[in-house]
Order: C-alpha cells, then sequence, then structure tokens
C-alpha cells in the first residue's frame, strides 16, 4: 500500500473515532501531498508524485514541527507546544525510525576513518557518503553539527 493510501484510511479511522487532532494534522497532510500532486503535474518536469516525494514532504514538515516545539518552549508556549507535539507525533509516525544521536556519531566517526577525513573541508565527501547509505535513518542537520565536533577535535 502506498503511504498516500496509508495516511488516507488513518485519516478515515480518525474521522471515525472523532479524534480532532488527528484530523486536522491528516487534513494538512492530504492537502500538503494535493499540492505537491498539483506542482509534479504542471511544468516542465511532469512526473506522479511517489512515496518519495511523500518522504521529503513529510520530513519537511516535521522539520517546521520541530523548529517551532523549541520556540514554544522557550517561550513557555505549552497550549501551543502541545499541538506541535501532537502533529509531530502523526507525521514522525509514516516516516522510517531516525537514528540516535548516539548511532549517528559512531556512524559519523566510522566514515571520517574510512575515508581518511581530516579537515572540514573533507565534509562535503562524508555528507555524500551519508546520503547515499542512510538517507532515510539520518537527521542530517545534527549529523553535519556531529561530523564539525570530530572534525575539529
Amino acid at each position: 500500500m502506498s503511504l498516500k493510501n496509508t495516511i488516507e484510511n488513518e485519516y478515515k479511522n480518525a474521522l471515525k473515532s472523532k479524534d480532532k487532532n488527528k484530523i486536522s494534522t491528516y487534513r494538512l497532510i492530504l492537502s500538503s501531498i494535493k499540492d505537491l500532486d498539483i506542482a509534479n503535474r504542471s511544468g516542465p518536469n511532469k512526473k506522479d508524485t511517489d512515496d518519495e516525494d511523500i518522504k521529503k514532504l513529510l520530513k519537511k514538515m516535521v522539520k517546521q514541527r520541530a523548529e517551532s516545539i523549541e520556540i514554544y518552549e522557550k517561550n513557555n508556549r505549552t497550549d501551543l507546544l502541545e499541538v506541535e507535539q501532537n502533529e509531530y507525533e502523526i507525521l514522525t509516525s509514516f516516516l522510517p525510525k531516525q537514528m540516535s544521536e548516539e548511532d549517528t556519531k559512531k556512524l559519523c566517526a566510522e566514515l571520517i576513518a574510512k575515508l581518511g577525513a581530516s579537515s572540514i573541508k573533507d565534509m562535503g565527501k562524508i555528507m555524500g557518503e551519508l546520503k547515499k547509505s542512510h538517507s532515510d535513518e539520518i537527521d542530517f542537520s545534527k549529523a553535519g553539527s556531529i561530523i564539525k565536533e570530530l572534525l575539529n577535535t
């Protein structure tokens, strides 16, 4: 079953259970997918929206929620924080499980040793290798800061 169908089924289940938080989040996801469909059908590079496109969209939405959560925590806005956290949980449930920070650090250290990277100039090589082999399971903003830290020591 495609990712879009899975989301649509979850939306229907949320409607049946009358869960307002889930309903609004699924509507948000589905409308973003429709926008993506429209964008993919128009313009010079016409193509069908696939699961990879939807994963990219969901990652972008997760990143937005994470930034909002951070801001709301700093400003003690618990009312808004709760809504964003619920949306974050729902969005991440459709994405592959992310590596923990320790695992990411270990993987980055192994790649640095394997590639013989010695300075920050080699960061592009390391990030490229990570994207080839672990694109779905790594948060690249965290990986970038970890690699910088490892190369500067």
